[in-house]
């Protein structure tokens, strides 16, 4: 890193509030507003637009429902381009008409494709959320039978799943059910652009099982679209004994979040083999056993913690911190904005630790029960290391139970979730929690 480039050091108490109010969010909506509708009045436009905000967030939602058959009977707008383009400009027009730019809109079954999802971005539309529902193909199939619409709404209702309470709109329906073999070929095409567009949208995703009752279906897409806490930059601190899977549970959250993870203990180790006069310091507490200073771990983290990639994308922090003074530090200097418990009993960390090995000759590591070696002769030169053998395990375990009062102390809003469950359980009930609220 360039030493004469210092990184921008915002105080924790500002870092605090910037999260709480959602600031970034707030500036970020309001100079891509600018940038993509250059208003020739700025100051107006970005007033109306703040105005806006605040109903929005203290009233239910009266967005504008659009569809493409609603734009299917205007006008041509050019006869030499192909109908995918005249239908995003048309939908780029609805959208930013003035009943549109005031109470927002849900915009339905558009884009169907990658390209055009990237279309529309190039346009200018960038929904802040979006919805992917998905049921099984028995599922679809029995809706698709039964399907019924008001003829004078466009509403869509089912003879089993969905009727109407008034006797006067179920006199109206009509049958809309599509024959199979069409159904069927547009389900296929569907498969085939669904990772496209799950790719095109994936930091404002939301995939919901729509295999359950209409009203748990609205209520868990009402949820999301009335937060706006994918726009925060999440600092995460996983907590937890030794053997619980914190390491396991932040790559996860790392390669499905694109958020950096930071292991203290790897921390430690690239620094200590990187030749530097402080890795050099490092080194010889390691290879003494000694605990590294709190001043040597707490200046690593602040370095690491301050680059660009972290205050970008956020972070996962595991491994630390250990005690109530490192709690304290990491609080005063970073504070993560989402903390987790991840809670396992004595013996389950036993069994975890104690009985995984390593084969020296390809890397891989391997458990006596999870995962055990594919043959005797990998089996035979397995080694365990010393920090795995039962007393370590237990003198570890036994010092973070003396210290996790004072973490509970410091992190009292924490999240517990149930680390003795299989680490995929575990990654979803992680989630749950990571997305309420």
């Amino acid at each position: 890193m360039d030493e004469t480039v210092k990184p921008l050091r915002i105080p924790p108490h500002m870092s605090s509030y910037a999260d709480q109010h959602l600031v970034s969010h707030l500036l970020q909506s309001m100079l891509s507003s600018l940038l993509v509708d250059q208003p020739e009045d700025p100051i107006g436009h970005l007033t109306r637009l703040l105005q806006r905000t605040s109903v929005d967030s203290n009233a239910e939602l009266r967005a504008v429902h659009v569809t493409t058959e609603d734009l299917q009977d205007q006008s041509e707008l050019s006869t030499q381009e192909r109908p995918a383009d005249q239908l995003v400009k048309r939908i780029h027009q609805r959208l930013n008409e003035i009943d549109c730019f005031n109470r927002g809109w849900v915009l339905e079954a558009f884009p169907q494709t990658r390209l055009q999802a990237l279309s529309l971005q190039q346009a200018g539309v960038i929904p802040e959320h979006v919805v992917l529902l998905e049921a099984p193909d028995d599922v679809l199939s029995e809706r698709n039978q039964g399907k019924l619409v008001d003829p004078l709404t466009g509403n869509a209702y089912h003879e089993t799943f969905l009727w109407p309470l008034d006797d006067s709109v179920a006199r109206r329906l009509e049958g809309r059910s599509l024959p199979e073999g069409q159904r069927m070929a547009e389900l296929q095409r569907h498969r085939c652009e669904v990772t496209g567009l799950r790719s095109a949208y994936q930091h404002v995703l939301k995939v919901v099982n729509a295999d359950q009752p209409h009203t748990d279906v609205y209520q868990q897409v009402l949820g999301f679209v009335r937060t706006r806490r994918r726009s925060r930059t999440p600092r995460i601190l996983l907590l937890g004994p030794p053997g619980s899977g914190k390491s396991h549970q932040a790559r996860l959250l790392s390669q499905k979040y694109k958020m950096v993870e930071v292991s203290c203990g790897r921390l430690l180790r690239s620094v200590a083999a990187d030749g530097s006069s402080l890795g050099e310091k490092i080194q010889s507490y390691l290879d003494d056993g000694r605990p590294v200073p709190d001043s040597l771990l707490l200046q690593l983290l602040e370095e690491r913690l301050s680059r660009v990639d972290c205050r970008s994308r956020g972070w996962v922090l595991h491994g630390f911190p250990q005690d109530l003074q490192q709690a304290r530090s990491l609080q005063e200097n970073h504070p993560p904005n989402r903390v987790f418990f991840l809670e396992s009993t004595k013996e389950v960390c036993l069994e975890r630790l104690t009985l995984r090995a390593t084969d020296p000759v390809s890397g891989e590591a391997f458990h006596a029960v999870t995962r055990p070696a594919p043959s005797s002769e990998v089996q035979n030169r397995l080694k365990t290391r010393p920090e795995d053998d039962t007393h370590s395990v237990t003198h570890t375990l036994n010092q973070y139970r003396m210290h996790t009062a004072g973490l509970q102390c410091v992190f009292p809003h924490a999240a517990r979730i149930d680390a003795d469950q299989d680490p995929h359980s575990v990654f979803e009930s992680l989630e749950s929690k990571l997305t309420a609220d």
